[in-house]
């Protein structure tokens, strides 16, 4: 899946903030609800707009974007 088929940004759902595209959840709760130690399936339980595909597709997105070239780039921007 291509970052436009899993993340949509619209000013009139939840003020622009990033969500699973077709859905009002926000990426956010996907990380959270990991960093609080729920499962992946428990995620998709709660909320059943969200498909495990968008799910594993926004995880694989941030694995691609958390690299050390990348992290460094964001490291020069901010400096």
């Amino acid at each position: 899946m291509e970052l436009k088929d899993l993340i949509s940004i619209d000013p009139e759902v939840l003020s622009g903030q990033p969500v699973f595209k077709g859905t009002r959840v926000p990426i956010e709760t996907l990380f959270d609800h990991l960093e609080a130690g729920i499962a992946m399936e428990e995620f998709l339980e709660d909320f059943p707009t969200v498909s495990k595909e968008q799910a594993i597709g926004v995880l694989e997105v941030a694995n691609k974007f958390l690299t050390a070239k990348n992290i460094a780039a964001l490291y020069e921007i901010a400096a």
